[in-house]
C-alpha cells in the first residue's frame, strides 16, 4: 500500500447491507414474553454523503485511492503508555523521547497500519509518524459498562467526546493518513441487554447520513453516534474518513453460539458504517464453539469463515493476541494469559494461516496484533498499578515486546521476528 499524498475526487457511494441468514434469524428470533422481534437488520449510508477522500469501500475491500491499491492492513495496536502513567483520568501519553524508540520497533515489525488507543495523542506522535509511510486508525472509547447506551445524557456527553476527537485529528493529527474513526469498543453484554430491555420499542432511526431498521436499541445508539460524527466531520471539515464500531465475539455478530454472553434477540451487529471492525481472538466465546475451518481445521478458522459468509463489507480484525502473563487467572478460560513466550510464534503463524487461507478471505481488509508493548496500568485496579507489572492481569501482557527499566522496548523471544515474518508476506 502506498501512502503518497494525492488529490482524490470525492466518491458517493451507498451502502446497503444485506442480511446474512444468522443474523436474520437473531432480529427474527421470538422475546421472553412470546412477542416477535422485528425481522430484517439493515444498515444503509445515504447515496448524497460524500464518501471519504483516500481509503475508500469498494464492494467488500477497502482501496487508497493514492495509488488506486487494495488494501490489506497489517497492523499492530498501539497504546504507548509507560509504566507510571494511565489513561484512566483521561490522560495522554508523555511527549518525550519515546515516539524514537518505538517507531524503531515499529519499522522492524513491518507494519503498515498503527490502531491508536489514546484520544489526543501528543504533537510528538505525529511528527514521528510523518517519517513514515504509516496510516492509523483513531479508536474513540466510550463507557462500555453504561447503565443505559440510549440515554440522552449519555449519548449527548459521548457526542461531545467524539467531536474532540475529530477535532484534534485535525488540529494535531493527520488526517490524511487516517484510515478510520472507531466509535466504541467491547460493549459489555450487561449493558447491551439492559439498554436493549428499557427500550423495546427502540428498532429504528433516520439520520442524516445513516439509516438502520429493524435492529434493537444498542444498535441505534451506535447508529446515532456515527452518524453524528459523521455529520460533524463533514459539517465542519468539509470530508469525512471511515467509520465503525468495534465490537467483540462474546456478543456477536456471529449468533448460533451456545456460549455467547446475550440472548439471540440482544445479538449485536456492527454494521452501522463503513466496515465491520471485530476483535477475533483465539480463545475468545464465539469462537471456541466454531467448527473446524475448511483449510487448517480450526474454530478460529471456522469463525472466520462462518462471519465472512454473513457479511456484505469489509472485515477488519481489529484485535488478535495472546497474553504472556506468567499467571493464567482463570484456568476454566484456558487461553486468557499463561503463554509461554516461547510458544506464541507458532501459535501466531496459525492464526494467520486460518486468516489468509479461509473462504471468503477476499473480504479481510487486515489483521491487528494486539499489541505493540506491555501496558501496566491494567487493569487499574488501585491507584498504584501502573507502577506495577502484575503476574496475574493477563491485561498487562499482551505486548509483542516488554518494557525495560530504562522504559525502551525490548523484543519478546522471537514473537516481533515472527510478525515481521508474516507481514512480508504476500
Amino acid at each position: 500500500m502506498s501512502h503518497r499524498s494525492a488529490t482524490s475526487r470525492p466518491l458517493r457511494l451507498i451502502h446497503l447491507l444485506s442480511l446474512t441468514a444468522l443474523a436474520a434469524a437473531a432480529a427474527g428470533a421470538v422475546a421472553s414474553d412470546g412477542s416477535s422481534e422485528p425481522t430484517g437488520k439493515t444498515a444503509q449510508i445515504a447515496s448524497t454523503t460524500p464518501a471519504p477522500q483516500r481509503f475508500v469501500i469498494r464492494g467488500t475491500s477497502i482501496f487508497d485511492q493514492s495509488d488506486g491499491e487494495q488494501v490489506f492492513l497489517r497492523g499492530v495496536g498501539y497504546s504507548p503508555y509507560v509504566p507510571g502513567e494511565t489513561p484512566l483520568q483521561g490522560a495522554a501519553p508523555a511527549d518525550d523521547d519515546r515516539w524514537a524508540d518505538h517507531f524503531e520497533h515499529l519499522a522492524e515489525l513491518g507494519v503498515d497500519y498503527l490502531h491508536v488507543f489514546p484520544q489526543l495523542m501528543p504533537a510528538g506522535f505525529f511528527a514521528a509518524l510523518d517519517k513514515t509511510d504509516l496510516a492509523y486508525g483513531q479508536d474513540v472509547w466510550l463507557h462500555g459498562n453504561a447503565e443505559d447506551f440510549l440515554d440522552e445524557g449519555f449519548l449527548a456527553s459521548t457526542l461531545a467526546q467524539i467531536k474532540a476527537v475529530i477535532d484534534h485529528t485535525y488540529a494535531v493529527g493527520r488526517p490524511r493518513r487516517l484510515v478510520l474513526f472507531s466509535i466504541g469498543d467491547e460493549l459489555s453484554a450487561q449493558s447491551v441487554t439492559t439498554t436493549n430491555a428499557r427500550h423495546p420499542g427502540q428498532h429504528d432511526y433516520q439520520g442524516k447520513h445513516l439509516r438502520v431498521t429493524g435492529r434493537t436499541a444498542t444498535e441505534v445508539a451506535l447508529a446515532r453516534l456515527i452518524d453524528a460524527a459523521m455529520d460533524y466531520e463533514l459539517s465542519r471539515y468539509g470530508q469525512r474518513h471511515l467509520y465503525c464500531h468495534t465490537s467483540w465475539t462474546h456478543i456477536g455478530p456471529v449468533a448460533d453460539r451456545p456460549d455467547l454472553e446475550v440472548t439471540a434477540k440482544d445479538v449485536l451487529l456492527p454494521d452501522m458504517g463503513d466496515l465491520y471492525c471485530l476483535n477475533v481472538y483465539t480463545y475468545a466465546r464465539g469462537v471456541v464453539t466454531s467448527a473446524p475451518g475448511s483449510v487448517t481445521g480450526t474454530p478460529y478458522q471456522g469463525y472466520l469463515e462462518e462471519l465472512l459468509a454473513q457479511v456484505s463489507k469489509p472485515v477488519l480484525i481489529t484485535q488478535v493476541g495472546l497474553s504472556t502473563s506468567p499467571i493464567a487467572p482463570k484456568p476454566w478460560v484456558q487461553g486468557w494469559g499463561g503463554h509461554g513466550v516461547a510458544d506464541v510464534p507458532e501459535q501466531f503463524r496459525s492464526l494467520w494461516r486460518d486468516a489468509r487461507t479461509a473462504k471468503g478471505k477476499e473480504k479481510l481488509a487486515g489483521l491487528v496484533f494486539f499489541e505493540l508493548h506491555d501496558e501496566w496500568w491494567k487493569s487499574g485496579e488501585y491507584p498504584e498499578d501502573s507502577a506495577h507489572h502484575e503476574e496475574q492481569d493477563p491485561e498487562e501482557w499482551f505486548g509483542l515486546y516488554e518494557i525495560g527499566e530504562d522504559k525502551r522496548l525490548t523484543p519478546k523471544g522471537d514473537i516481533p521476528g515472527t510478525v515481521r515474518e508474516l507481514f512480508a508476506e504476500p
